[in-house]
């Protein structure tokens, strides 16, 4: 399954993320970066850019955007082609287009969506918008086949990655399980010396990827990285 999967990287912006978030004395600029997933039954989105935040949020974040028609444009789709959204979790910078795509399946975790609800964690409108419609899974599921939703908590409770069977190995959208590729890559060593034996102390490393580890991935994309994990004995 998956042969025929491909995916490509969409450029929708950045924002600055302030010396206060980048625990050192400068602020970094981020990439603000979505997925497009074409598969034998359709077109994913997976996540879909900044959205309109209050006047607070944006002097903090100053983001730059770049519209979602216009990315999607450029890959040579349009709104009205895609099948099923995917977001990683609901902070306006990855669920920022939304609003355009009512009536569009959206696949999120049921604790995600009733955390975005409750307030004080999101903008509000890019959640419940006229046409919103919202699938709420409830941990792992296949979605179409190859093509799987995994939960990878720690950023926000809800946070989902999603993992695409593909003909030449697996490829996982991690979102922002970590802010960047080498965290991931570190977590990862971390975990092969735990399996190792090597003596504690070790870092602690998240549960979940025990269960990534199952699909032997091939690579790894994030949200807020234009680096690629890819393992180390890989021979691309």
């Amino acid at each position: 399954m998956g042969k025929n999967t491909a995916v490509r990287r969409l450029d929708l912006g950045y924002f600055i993320r302030p010396a206060s978030e980048t625990g050192g004395p400068q602020p970094r600029v981020e990439p603000v970066l979505a997925y497009l997933v074409q598969h034998d039954q359709g077109l994913i989105l997976f996540d879909t850019g900044i959205g309109s935040a209050d006047s607070e949020t944006e002097a903090h974040y100053r983001p730059q955007r770049r519209a979602l028609q216009e990315a999607l444009s450029a890959a040579g789709v349009t709104l009205g082609d895609i099948s099923l959204v995917v977001n990683c979790h609901l902070h306006f910078d990855h669920c920022g287009g939304n609003p355009l795509l009512g009536g569009k399946p959206i696949l999120v975790q049921e604790v995600e969506l009733a955390t975005a609800r409750r307030g004080n964690y999101t903008i509000d409108e890019l959640v419940d918008f006229p046409g919103a419609s919202y699938e709420e899974l409830a941990g792992e599921t296949e979605v179409w086949p190859g093509v799987w939703i995994i939960p990878t908590p720690g950023h926000t409770q809800g946070h989902q990655s999603l993992v695409l069977r593909q003909g030449d190995g697996t490829v996982i959208l991690a979102g922002q399980a970590h802010d960047f590729a080498s965290q991931f890559a570190s977590a990862q060593l971390a975990r092969q010396a735990a399996l190792h034996g090597v003596e504690q102390p070790l870092p602690d490393y998240e549960h979940w990827l025990e269960r990534l580890a199952d699909f032997n991935p091939r690579r790894v994309l994030f949200a807020h990285d234009c680096s690629i994990w890819e393992p180390s004995h890989s021979n691309f």
